[in-house]
């Protein structure tokens, strides 16, 4: 690492006389081959605790490994694909260097499996790591582009769990009003100077939040651009942050009708845009959302996006096929979308 944090936490564990054994490799979309060796090496270390050291595949990849760990017998990609159910597992202490997944506060692990092509995640308590240490200046030396990815992910880990078809939960939409509008203004100014501590720490703070269930609470996310990303990720190893800066857009003008005050509510709330139309209102936001993220330097349409660029329709059909994990699913619950629906989106944004 650039901040020459591993190696302070290797000296502060061998002050404290602690046995450790490192174990680095981790890449965006974090593989699952990786956390399999990993778990491997643990078994055979007698790990008692998983520490990483990093952004959100470095955390999920922990996770993977601590139920390995504690599941000795059992392949850890059952758990992901819903053939065995996750019972136990061992601590895992986080170090956050990155600001953007939430993995440090939440209660899901996504894990992309190459042999098929696919990228998952789990939801379980037994996600949640034991305790994470968060410091502003360990992001100092992001590059930028790592910055932008980070603030287009907290936004929508917050923006799943606004877009719900559940009322009533004024604090919670307030919350997660507040939550975008800060990364809004601070997403801006870290890409300006990395080094800005303020701006820095908001994010960071924005960041945990975002996934620790505060801004969805009492209402029912919808994770549909989520599932979406995440197929472009399995396909193509496009950064998170990328897929769903570019899926985003096109799903909220699929499903805006679905309820559209929910999608006025965000543009006048969240953008400040007056429009007293509703539906006029929904699309300006959608749109200031678009142009938002493209200020931050992120791709809002795949043929932006240099791992994939402009896909034929045969391979548009397999991206929605895939991500229906073929045709055993519908995904969404703002609006439930099936394989032409979730085939009309890819195709939108097919662009």
């Amino acid at each position: 690492m650039r901040s020459g944090l591993l190696a302070r936490v290797e000296e502060s564990l061998r002050n404290a006389s602690i046995a450790y054994l490192p174990f680095g490799g981790v890449v965006p979309n974090p593989r699952l081959e990786l956390a399999r060796e990993g778990v491997e090496k643990a078994i055979a270390f007698g790990a008692e605790l998983i520490l990483a050291v990093g952004g959100g595949s470095v955390i999920d990849t922990a996770k993977g490994i601590a139920h390995g760990v504690a599941n000795p017998g059992i392949d850890i990609w059952k758990f992901w694909a819903r053939e065995a159910t996750l019972e136990k597992t061992i601590p895992v202490g986080v170090i956050l260097t990155i600001s953007a997944a939430g993995s440090e506060t939440s209660d899901s692990a996504v894990l992309q499996n190459s042999e098929t092509h696919s990228k998952r995640g789990i939801n379980t308590p037994l996600n949640r790591p034991a305790f994470a240490i968060l410091d502003p200046e360990l992001t100092y030396t992001l590059p930028k582009y790592q910055i932008a990815c980070g603030a287009t992910d907290i936004m929508m880990h917050t923006m799943e769990r606004y877009f719900t078809q559940d009322d009533g939960n004024d604090l919670t939409d307030a919350f997660a009003e507040a939550l975008l509008r800060t990364v809004i203004e601070n997403g801006k100014a870290a890409l300006e100077n990395p080094q800005d501590y303020h701006a820095m720490s908001e994010l960071m703070w924005c960041g945990s939040v975002s996934h620790n269930g505060l801004t969805g609470l009492g209402g029912t996310g919808d994770w549909a651009t989520h599932q979406l990303g995440m197929q472009l990720g399995a396909f193509y190893d496009i950064a998170h942050g990328a897929s769903l800066s570019i899926m985003w857009g096109y799903w909220a003008k699929f499903v805006r009708s679905a309820k559209i005050d929910r999608f006025a509510k965000f543009a006048r709330n969240v953008w400040g845009v007056e429009a007293e139309d509703d539906d006029a209102a929904a699309l300006e936001g959608i749109e200031k959302t678009r142009q938002y993220f493209a200020s931050l330097g992120m791709p809002v349409k795949m043929s932006e996006a240099p791992e994939i660029g402009i896909k034929s329709d045969e391979e548009i059909r397999a991206l929605a096929f895939g991500t229906t994990w073929e045709g055993k699913r519908t995904i969404g619950a703002f609006k439930k979308l099936g394989y032409e629906e979730i085939y009309e989106i890819f195709k939108a944004a097919n662009e």
